[in-house]
């Protein structure tokens, strides 16, 4: 076999995790459209700062998720850049782009002010922690907040939960003093979505473990035989 094909065999893995990747961000920012369509039964602690900024100062919700992000790359940067890949600032700019274009379309389940508001809500935290869990499998690089709280871990020595709920607390509070929407079901958010994350994580982990295994003997075996 001659050694564009075995290139071309070898960019497979890449196109299948470029391809996964953005289907967990579509997915993982389709969950965070939902659950704004609903913010009265309130939001993730970064949503209700984005919020908050959008009803203070005005933009677009995606576009202060954007600027956020951006910010929290820098930061990582100075800290640890080696949390910082290719994939880090895609996801800056997609998650905040897709967001105000889900808004935008409003292809998005209704407000009632009822008690379905309470599945609507679910349904954005479940697709919050799948597509999280996608994407971050696909391994091209943390998202900005990831890598934002695993450098500050890495730096300070403090464990990565006890930063994640400074970093979140600290977020959350100033989000509030914005005006951003806080009630129930902000204080639960992550008792939800972090195990669906976990789940879909470990899940298409495995999955491209196992299809990245099946490639490489491929390879090998086609470097022997050709």
């Amino acid at each position: 076999m001659n050694e564009n094909v075995l290139l071309k065999e070898g960019g497979y893995m890449f196109y299948f995790r470029c391809g996964l990747y953005m289907v967990g961000l579509l997915i993982f920012s389709y969950g965070i459209s939902v659950t704004i369509k609903v913010q009265h039964l309130g939001l993730a602690p970064w949503d209700v700062l984005n919020v908050g900024l959008y009803e203070k100062l005005g933009f677009s919700i995606g576009t202060w998720t954007i600027a956020i992000s951006v910010l929290l790359i820098c930061v990582s940067f100075i800290l640890d850049k080696s949390y910082i890949k290719a994939g880090t600032f895609v996801n800056a700019f997609a998650v905040g782009a897709f967001v105000d274009f889900y808004l935008w379309l409003d292809f998005l389940p209704p407000t009632t002010y009822a008690w379905p508001d309470v599945f609507t809500i679910l349904l954005g935290i479940v697709l919050m922690g799948f597509g999280g869990g996608v994407y971050n499998a696909a391994h091209l690089g943390a998202g900005p907040r990831d890598g934002f709280m695993l450098s500050i871990s890495d730096k300070s020595g403090i464990s990565i939960g006890k930063v994640r709920i400074m970093t979140e607390s600290s977020v959350l509070i100033f989000g509030l003093l914005l005006g951003g929407p806080v009630f129930v079901i902000t204080f639960i958010f992550t008792f939800i979505q972090s195990p669906l994350f976990q789940f879909s994580y470990l899940s298409f982990s495995k999955l491209v473990d196992q299809l990245t295994i099946k490639n490489n003997e491929n390879k090998k075996l086609a470097r022997h035989t050709g």
